[in-house]
């Protein structure tokens, strides 16, 4: 386990993302220099975000580009996190970097762009740069996410441990193959949204009940976490686990009995399946957008 980064890491992107990142980052104390570069400026009038020290950020935005010195040029043994929206791959890559890279650098470069394959990252950024991809979720904010990885062909098994490593920041990561990451992001990368509906439907039915909306929405939560972390602490199949709560003749399976009636686990199936599907066409449409470019 490294317990600390060498060298530089630039984070392309400060939304959601971005900012956990840098947050575990700092919080663990992984590295000592961290360089965020976004889109827009840095509002002062806007609070610094939790958990957060931008005194040791150095932060550009699209304003300073003009400005910027030779401070961003990375070497091999930096790191890039592209944490950008799929559309806004091409814009990122065309503005920064020129910025980062040159000569004989080969910075490693990981990306959590949803559908985009370690191919195009190469094709875009450079075929000498160690290239990982990671789907993380938006539990990340709060040190929670279920993170998986996969590597380019190009990319070392160190190189994947760093970025791991980084990730670990953040909650709990997985390594796989590539070919994997699609349905990774059906089930984990979305999975938080489907969630979310089942715990504010299973909120509204408290409320339909006469619970109020607030009791309602904190049992219903706590439902959900201690569920999960029963899974997870015993290891039991989650059937079993529900077999153990189920009385013959009584509320829950009359409640399941409902619930299978009307497809609860069929909708809950094709949910991931076309999560997966649309994750897999986002690269047709990043190189579709970058064909039109250069047209």
């Amino acid at each position: 386990m490294l317990n600390s980064l060498s060298g530089k890491i630039v984070v392309i992107g400060f939304g959601n993302m971005g900012k956990a990142l840098v947050r575990g980052l700092q919080s663990r104390k992984h590295v000592s220099e961290i360089f965020v570069c976004d889109k827009f400026p840095l509002d002062p009038l806007e609070k610094s975000p939790e958990g957060i020290d931008l005194k040791k950020i150095t932060y550009f935005s699209y304003n300073d580009i003009e400005k910027i010195d030779n401070k961003l040029r990375l070497k091999t043994g930096d790191t890039i996190l592209l944490c950008v929206k799929p559309q806004n791959f091409l814009e990122a890559v065309e503005r920064w970097k020129p910025i980062l890279l040159g000569g004989e650098s080969f910075p490693l470069v990981i990306s959590i762009l949803a559908g985009v394959p370690t191919q195009l990252i190469h094709k875009y950024f450079s075929y000498e740069c160690p290239v990982v991809r990671c789907m993380p979720n938006i539990a990340s904010t709060v040190d929670c996410s279920a993170s998986v990885l996969c590597g380019s062909k190009k990319t070392s098994m160190q190189n994947i441990e760093l970025a791991k490593h980084i990730f670990e920041s953040v909650g709990k990561t997985w390594i796989v193959q590539e070919e994997q990451l699609d349905a990774v992001t059906g089930l984990s990368g979305s999975g938080p949204a489907y969630i979310y509906m089942i715990i504010e439907a299973m909120s509204d039915g408290g409320v339909k009940m006469g619970l109020s909306r607030q009791l309602s929405l904190e049992l219903a939560t706590q439902t959900v976490l201690g569920a999960a972390k029963l899974v997870q602490e015993t290891g039991l199949h989650p059937a079993i686990l529900r077999d153990q709560v189920t009385t013959p003749g009584g509320t829950t399976i009359s409640a399941i009995h409902e619930l299978e009636k009307h497809g609860l686990r069929p909708m809950l199936i094709s949910a991931v399946v076309t999560a997966t599907e649309k994750s897999a066409s986002l690269a047709q449409l990043v190189e579709g957008k970058i064909v039109q470019n250069n047209s």
